[in-house]
């Protein structure tokens, strides 16, 4: 399969699928997040315990739903709860994963959504944490799905708005959040990263088909490091990417056209 037979969203799902392990748990938005999760539903992860901010827990999604509100998230659902006991699942430690994004990230996996600009005088004021504060203080991985820019990877935030590993190593805990917690995997249009167990920086751990670290590392405001080993991230198995336009979206609501 060519990289003309796919597109750089596509590729972005069925990489985060395969990062969700069966019988895991994990707290998604709408949007592309939601999409993965779905994907993993009907392909390697079927046991996929999928919940929403707003409530819905474990439900079987017939179509994408377009809020974390809708009623779709509640289809078949185990429980039609709360936004504040879908919160309190995550400080109890019972959500394996979450999936965040945000207008700007830097290496150590902080998030703003809040302020681009001066929080006083900003020249764009976005949407704010909604739950993202809480998923990404208490689950035990977050992952973001983005595309890669310079303008989204910085070197300092705007505004934290959403905690990443903070400062670096042992600044989690020494702010009162649970040791094991924290940024996980980004996965963008270019590539894969992790974070260095050491220092807690971003680093690159697969590159996409055709891309090179060079080109990734231009499109980052900071010195990305790199893996011991970096891969290359297999391109959609061809059922598995039937499976994405056909059933989780096919109205290309998500994955474009």
């Amino acid at each position: 399969m060519s990289m003309a037979e796919y597109n750089a969203m596509e590729l972005m799902i069925c990489t985060a699928a395969r990062l969700l392990e069966d019988g895991t748990t994990v707290g998604v938005g709408t949007g592309a997040p939601c999409a993965a999760a779905m994907l993993a539903q009907k392909t390697s992860a079927p046991q996929l315990f999928v919940i929403f901010e707003a409530g819905g827990l474990a439900p079987r999604l017939p179509t994408m739903p377009i809020s974390v509100g809708d009623s779709r998230t509640f289809y078949q659902g185990l429980m039609a709860t709360s936004m504040s006991d879908v919160l309190e699942f995550c400080q109890r430690g019972m959500v394996d994963y979450t999936f965040l994004g945000g207008a700007q990230m830097d290496a150590y996996g902080n998030l703003n959504s809040t302020v681009i600009g001066p929080h006083d005088r900003p020249s764009v004021r976005l949407p704010g944490s909604g739950g993202a504060n809480d998923f990404a203080s208490f689950c035990w991985r977050t992952l973001v799905m983005t595309r890669h820019d310079r303008r989204r990877f910085v070197e300092k935030l705007d505004f934290l708005t959403t905690p990443g590993y903070l400062s670096g190593p042992g600044a989690r805990e020494a702010a009162g959040l649970p040791e094991g917690t924290g940024p996980y995997k980004v996965i963008t249009d270019l590539a894969i990263m992790g974070y260095d167990p050491e220092s807690k920086r971003m680093q690159v751990e697969s590159l996409h088909p055709g891309v090179d670290f060079e080109q990734v590392q231009e499109n980052t405001g900071f010195i990305l490091l790199k893996a011991p080993h970096i891969g290359q991230t297999p391109p959609p198995d061809p059922d598995i990417l039937r499976i994405l336009r056909e059933e989780v979206d096919p109205r290309r609501l998500i994955i474009g056209r």
